[in-house]
């Protein structure tokens, strides 16, 4: 989701065409709407931004891997201390196995905290002689085929923000509470990948990387914290 803080006229979508966008019924409506998101604070800060190009400008010469990973568009429903756990628990496990192949850095981005839009080609759904919007995420509106749902409300961006700020919220406090703490990989296990074809393989990955860690931690009289964010 889109920086609030950026003016209507700054953004790239405003300059060009944009194609795949919602009727909204209520232009005033939405107006008003976009205007409190603009007085929001934003959802990242500059110095992330900043810290993300130059990481993706180093996987881009080759000195980093780009792992990207989530849904292919969130729901409001997912916005749960669980399922959102879970989300980094598999990019924490797919960065850790491709540090130790690659021995290289692994920079993670997740597709979620704002993926809440679904692109979609037609317009319009049809069901039973019934014609309703196509559903387009919940930012936009609803999954269920009723006139109701699917009718574009602007009060689902004012939402689509609430939620992406708690996902962040939640992400920055586990990762600086130590849930990326490579001496505890055990924490970022997942019940139904147990019993996976590769489960085996993975635990003998995080072995033998837990055994690198207490020689390195040994020789250095200190632990090694955590991924580098």
């Amino acid at each position: 989701m889109a920086s609030p803080e950026a003016g209507r006229d700054a953004l790239p979508s405003r300059r060009a065409d944009a194609p795949q966008q919602p009727t909204y019924p209520d232009a005033e409506h939405l107006e008003r709407v976009l205007a409190h998101l603009r007085s929001l604070p934003p959802l990242v800060t500059s110095w992330e931004v900043t810290r993300l190009r130059q990481h993706l400008a180093e996987a881009s010469a080759g000195h980093r891997f780009l792992l990207q990973g989530g849904d292919c568009a969130e729901s409001f429903a997912d916005c749960t201390s669980p399922v959102i756990a879970n989300r980094i628990k598999v990019l924490l496990q797919m960065s850790l196995v491709l540090n130790y192949g690659l021995r290289q850095r692994v920079v993670r981005v997740g597709r979620y905290a704002g993926q809440f839009a679904k692109p979609r080609s037609q317009d319009t759904e049809t069901r039973g002689g019934v014609t309703l919007p196509a559903y387009r995420g919940d930012v936009v509106n609803g999954a269920p085929f009723t006139a109701a749902d699917r009718t574009p409300d602007p009060d689902r961006l004012l939402r689509a923000y609430t939620r992406s700020a708690l996902t962040l919220n939640f992400v920055r406090g586990l990762v600086d509470g130590g849930f990326a703490d490579l001496n505890h990989p055990e924490v970022w296990e997942l019940d139904f990948a147990s019993s996976a074809p590769l489960a085996d393989e993975y635990h003998a990955i995080v072995a033998r990387i837990h055994d690198a860690l207490s020689f390195v931690s040994t020789l250095t009289n200190g632990p090694i914290a955590d991924f580098e964010r």
